[in-house]
């Protein structure tokens, strides 16, 4: 009789555990609310001799077939980890439905989960460009011999009716992206490309190293090897016989603001670069200085602000301190735990187990360790060439008077330089209320006509 009721017993655990593992698995479909700003998630759950895998995809931010690196299911719920982007999905099964919480970077919003595509109104971009363009429009490719001989892949615009044109490099952000620099909708590059071609100027933007049709990948990467990706664009633009090999420029937007310095000290050839809310301070007070702006932006309690800032201050702190890759985790990992526990009550249930090792992990990456620990200064102080740097008033991640205020400090020797402040301009350069992230996806304007015209006229005024 015993071993009649263990044999039910394993039997009906592993009907009841098949019947879990077929509803869980599958195409899982969701959208989270950002303060304001609507956002797909989706999830693509597989079981293989009861192991889960998950890859998850971002489409507003063209991101799919993101491998995760932990799926845990027991009983009816499930738990997805992300770790470099600091992600944990929790949710539970409940009929054909998952009900949960997406977490990033300790901020949680509600996700629910169902088998049904999130449809979305289609957002009004009326500045994307439609073809047929007015200009050539080339599919281009160049090699980077610094990195394992990547292909990168990309496109070079270039001005009807204009002999040997300048010609311009569009570097990215942080963050994969391809060659239009696609956000939530917008193409910023596809734009700007757009608008300096028809003015004269020729441009080459290309899909990010591991992004779209490019080779290579972002694993382990630094801003560092980022600007070896712009030499080889420079160095295959040179190969070119219908641009002007002596007016090759750069224009960084973000971290490309950051990287294009980096390239441009270390190589005369480079005639111009833009800076694009580009940094002029460390890494390390560009986070800092960006979270507490975003935590006032999002009207959190003054309590919650200022402790969370102390935080992020000792550990950055700690990353510029610690060279040791080991030794700083565990520093981190001490800190965090010692912080948890005098931690404001609504930063204390921020602080799970799993939060701490994704939080030690994010800061321990070698492109965080790079940008906290390196200062723009050093590249800016050896770059001679003419630079327009540009910010928007209301520019909430990239703070317009620090930043500005550095790049003008680094670049007091050199003879061409203009620095200005566009109001009522945000991060990516759209005219706006109040600077928020909520507001990026919801703007039409994907970037300020009177920033095209800027820069426009400066690159041609010099060339």
């Amino acid at each position: 009789m015993i071993r009649l009721i263990t044999t039910l017993a394993i039997g009906l655990f592993l009907f009841v555990n098949t019947v879990f593992s077929q509803e869980i698995t599958g195409d899982w479909y969701g959208q989270i609310d950002i303060q304001g700003t609507k956002l797909k998630i989706s999830f693509h759950i597989k079981q293989d001799n009861g192991v889960y895998t998950t890859t998850m995809d971002s489409p507003d931010q063209k991101a799919f077939g993101i491998p995760t690196d932990k799926t845990d299911v027991i009983n009816n719920t499930i738990t997805v980890v992300l770790k470099s982007a600091m992600i944990n999905y929790k949710g539970t099964l409940k009929g054909d439905k998952i009900k949960g919480s997406f977490t990033q970077n300790g901020m949680a919003f509600p996700l629910d989960l169902s088998h049904k595509k999130v449809k979305s109104k289609k957002k009004v971009r009326p500045q994307t460009p439609k073809k047929p363009y007015s200009y050539k429009n080339e599919e281009v490719s160049f090699v980077n011999k610094q990195a394992n001989n990547i292909k990168l892949a990309g496109t070079l615009t270039l001005p009807n009716n204009v002999e040997k044109p300048a010609v311009a490099i569009l570097i990215s952000g942080s963050g994969p992206q391809n060659r239009d620099s696609e956000v939530l909708g917008h193409k910023p590059f596809l734009v700007i490309a757009d608008y300096l071609t028809k003015n004269g100027i020729a441009v080459l933007r290309y899909d990010d190293r591991g992004v779209s049709k490019s080779e290579g990948t972002q694993k382990n990467a630094t801003s560092a090897d980022f600007a070896t990706d712009v030499q080889a664009a420079i160095n295959y633009l040179k190969t070119r016989t219908d641009i002007n090999t002596t007016k090759i420029g750069l224009i960084g937007h973000s971290e490309g603001g950051f990287i294009a310095p980096m390239v441009a000290s270390k190589n005369k050839d480079v005639a111009f670069i833009v800076l694009l809310a580009g940094t002029g301070v460390d890494g390390a007070e560009v986070l800092i200085t960006q979270s507490k702006k975003m935590m006032e932006l999002s009207k959190l309690p003054q309590n919650y602000i200022n402790y969370k800032n102390e935080m992020f201050h000792e550990m950055y702190k700690l990353v510029k301190e610690t060279n040791n890759n080991d030794e700083l985790k565990s520093a981190l990992t001490t800190y965090l735990n010692s912080a948890k526990k005098n931690a404001p009550e609504s930063v204390k249930n921020e602080l799970t187990n799993q939060l701490i090792k994704m939080q030690v992990q994010t800061l321990t990456m070698p492109w965080m360790t790079y940008f906290v620990r390196t200062n723009p200064q050093q590249f800016l102080k050896k770059t001679t060439c003419p630079v327009l740097a540009l910010n928007g008033a209301k520019d909430f991640q990239v703070l317009p008077k620090l930043n500005l205020n550095g790049i003008e400090k680094g670049l007091k020797r050199n003879k061409d330089v203009t620095i200005t402040v566009l109001a009522n301009l945000n991060h990516l350069f759209q005219t706006c209320e109040t600077g928020a992230f909520s507001e990026y996806a919801n703007i039409e304007e994907t970037f300020s006509p009177k920033a095209l015209s800027i820069i426009s006229k400066w690159i041609n005024s010099r060339f």
